[in-house]
């Protein structure tokens, strides 16, 4: 089954970027590899064959997967978003009940998920915790270490 996940046009264009390139200069790369080692002599008992085939089969498999990401990725017009709930694309300024501490997150698909940037993925505890919720409600979010309360102070779109 496949899973739909929403991008912003950013987010969609990276994701082509990225698979571009594998398909582009990776995969050219690991076929001359496999070319190199295979000049080199016996292939029963030639590490660097077996190393190449190896990485070859990754790399196939890491644009596999890409390849499903993009034709189940859906680009969100974010001019369209309705602002009174979290949705994907939202800005969410959050209080933690238990300490009173602010934070601010925007909620991403998985690939576009950054802490550093206070992007985090719709499908972490927190990210499915929030969605849905609207202003001046309590989202009770189960986390690895426990549970925590999250008020809603603000939502918003970047």
């Amino acid at each position: 089954m496949s899973k739909v996940s929403y991008y912003t046009k950013e987010g969609f264009k990276k994701l082509k970027i990225e698979l571009n390139q594998l398909k582009d200069i990776e995969r050219p790369k690991a076929s001359q590899a496999i070319a190199e080692a295979r000049d080199k002599g016996d292939l029963s008992e030639n590490a660097e064959y077996d190393a190449a085939k190896e990485a070859q089969g990754l790399l196939e498999l890491k644009i596999s997967k890409l390849e499903e990401i993009v034709s189940n990725a859906r680009i969100i017009d974010e001019s369209k978003l309705d602002d009174s709930k979290v949705l994907v694309l939202s800005k969410v300024k959050v209080k933690k009940i238990d300490n009173g501490m602010i934070m601010s997150y925007t909620l991403v698909a998985q690939k576009e998920a950054d802490l550093k940037s206070g992007k985090i993925s719709v499908e972490s505890p927190i990210g499915k915790g929030l969605l849905g919720k609207k202003v001046g409600e309590i989202a009770e979010i189960q986390v690895p270490n426990g549970k925590i309360e999250l008020e809603i102070i603000e939502i918003s779109r970047d």
